[in-house]
């Protein structure tokens, strides 16, 4: 069943994740993976111990672009910024073209997939930029967005994941995992995605995209339903983290789960 299915799927998986979002908030602060669900605990991947690992030297350039992709990650989700406003106005718009939205706070959001009628609540782990990562991935993939949004592909669960929360989730767990906290990266994945950034501004981006449609096909392969998402989350960074690490990869395009995505 799709997520605009009614009362007896996966709308009840969205009313279901408020009180997993609260701790994925709280856990932003202590190195979490995913924290979508009621009744899960929050599958925090325990930040290690970077003390005995080197950081790796960056070049100008390197620096600048990470400085800026931090910049962008510092900021929340502010209701009251006319920018932010418009961005969120120009998701619903990639998500529902030709449907009228009656406001900023409506239950028309829940079609989405966020846990309630005000989309601004479920940026708490993600920030503004998980809302950017949103707009790009509808902007730049329309098809695989749809197909995600929609739940096209495969054989899904009763309980589905819901599109849009389950999208700030993932801009969490790469924050996480290419650990942009740091001042300088800590590890090679970190290292190697700077890499890729400096020659594409947009890589987080894109990135993003990926990471989202991969996440789906790990979903499917595992028949997983909601209750499985951050077992899927776990599968899907390491897969990321393999990728990222291969000898040939020169740009995000080479990535063998870019096939995956369609515009």
């Amino acid at each position: 069943m799709d997520e605009r299915g009614g009362e007896g799927g996966s709308f009840v998986a969205v009313r279901r994740i408020s009180q997993g979002l609260d701790r994925g908030s709280a856990c932003h602060s202590t190195g979490s993976a995913a924290w979508l669900g009621r009744g899960l605990s929050c599958v925090c991947a325990q930040r290690r111990d970077f003390e005995d690992q080197p950081s790796f030297e960056l070049t100008p350039a390197q620096e600048e672009c990470l400085h800026r992709l931090q910049n962008r990650i510092d900021i929340g989700y502010d209701s009251s910024i006319p920018e932010h406003q418009e961005a969120l106005k120009a998701l619903w718009h990639a998500a529902f073209p030709g449907e009228q939205l009656y406001g900023l706070i409506s239950e028309q959001w829940k079609e989405m997939g966020w846990q309630g009628k005000d989309p601004s609540t479920d940026f708490r782990g993600g920030g503004f930029i998980s809302l950017e990562n949103l707009l790009y991935f509808g902007r730049n993939f329309p098809k695989s967005f749809q197909d995600l949004l929609q739940k096209k592909e495969g054989d899904r669960a009763m309980w589905e994941y819901p599109f849009a929360v389950a999208g700030v989730n993932i801009t969490f767990m790469l924050i996480q995992m290419l650990d942009f906290e740091a001042v300088k990266p800590r590890t090679l994945v970190g290292a190697t995605f700077l890499k890729l950034l400096t020659e594409n501004e947009s890589a987080f981006d894109l990135l993003y995209c990926i990471t989202f449609k991969l996440m789906d096909h790990i979903w499917l392969d595992m028949h997983a339903s909601y209750m499985d998402f951050n077992t899927v989350m776990k599968a899907t960074r390491h897969q990321l983290e393999r990728e990222l690490l291969q000898e040939d990869i020169v740009r995000l395009e080479d990535l063998p789960s870019y096939s995956l995505l369609s515009r």
